[in-house]
């Protein structure tokens, strides 16, 4: 056996007096989320888009000087340009300011009406959970048939009804079967820790019903609802995009996203700047929010965390 000088040796392992010391700085759950989603290159360039875009919804009218409404008979139908960057449409206004100002009904719709269908489906869902039996499954047939009614004839009733095509009414109509989706999924989730230790503490205690739902099942399914409102919120600008582009949208003077598609379909040959331009913002906003519902669903994952 060779004599190997015991300077080439060394003690590898916890000392006595690191025993005790932190590997880490603690942190909380939304913290490390946060840290988590930012180590994800695709969900970061995602939220630094959409972040950009909601700067320019909210500044963009002012940059290019002109009114979204401004009529100028002079300059129609002008390509991109120094004076008008996106080009002007038939009636000579400015496609730049009239693209940010969009952008503002189009995200409007979209997150208000994500937010609305949330807060109702998590409600609902809570309680068909919570209670079960017949009373889960009254609600849940109610839901079944409000899926089954297109929303479109609710928008088309809705607008015949309350006599408007206004945002009000476009929030209203789709959310009124909107949050159905929602409220199975949240049924779902809430059923699975229905009988959690902890809910059965709440109830040995006395703690009325809606404050359980409300302290304790909807909490914990919190990370999976923002989740899920990051990916409706694209379906919902969708819906919008498509119910103006069919004429049951928002009407003149107002415009969104799906308004200027519909008016740029109809010159796309000769004029095809005034489709492109609304048609990559309805695109890019959508795989914005989907890209980032998809990094969120990884950081919000608690098996996921280290």
């Amino acid at each position: 056996m060779q004599n190997i000088p015991k300077e080439k040796f060394r003690v590898i392992g916890i000392q006595q007096n690191e025993a005790e010391a932190i590997a880490r700085p603690r942190i909380g759950y939304f913290q490390d989320a946060w840290r988590r989603l930012r180590k994800n290159k695709v969900a970061t360039m995602a939220l630094i888009l959409l972040i950009i875009i909601i700067i320019m919804v909210i500044i963009g009218p002012k940059l290019s000087g002109y009114q979204f409404e401004a009529v100028d008979k002079t300059a129609r139908n002008q390509f991109p340009n120094a004076k008008h960057w996106f080009g002007t449409d038939k009636l000579g206004r400015d496609i730049f300011a009239r693209i940010w100002i969009s952008g503002r009904v189009s995200l409007t719709i979209g997150v208000l009406g994500a937010l609305v269908s949330s807060i109702i489906g998590c409600i609902y869902g809570g309680i068909a959970a919570y209670f079960g039996g017949i009373v889960d499954d009254i609600m849940m047939r109610i839901v079944e048939i409000l899926i089954s009614v297109p929303y479109l004839i609710v928008v088309i009733v809705f607008s015949l009804v309350l006599e408007s095509k206004g945002l009000f009414t476009l929030i209203l109509a789709m959310v009124v079967t909107g949050w159905c989706g929602m409220a199975r999924f949240v049924r779902a989730q809430m059923l699975s820790i229905k009988n959690e230790e902890f809910i059965l503490a709440a109830q040995a205690l006395g703690v009325k019903p809606w404050k359980i739902i409300v302290r304790h099942m909807i909490p914990n399914t919190i990370s999976t609802v923002i989740v899920s409102i990051t990916f409706d919120i694209p379906g919902y600008i969708f819906s919008e995009a498509f119910l103006s582009y069919i004429g049951l949208g928002i009407q003149p003077p107002n415009t969104s996203w799906g308004a200027m598609a519909s008016v740029g379909q109809a010159v796309f040959t000769f004029y095809p700047y005034q489709l492109f331009f609304p048609a990559v913002m309805i695109a890019l906003t959508m795989l914005c929010f989907t890209l980032l519902g998809d990094g969120l669903r990884d950081a919000l994952d608690p098996k996921l965390r280290k």
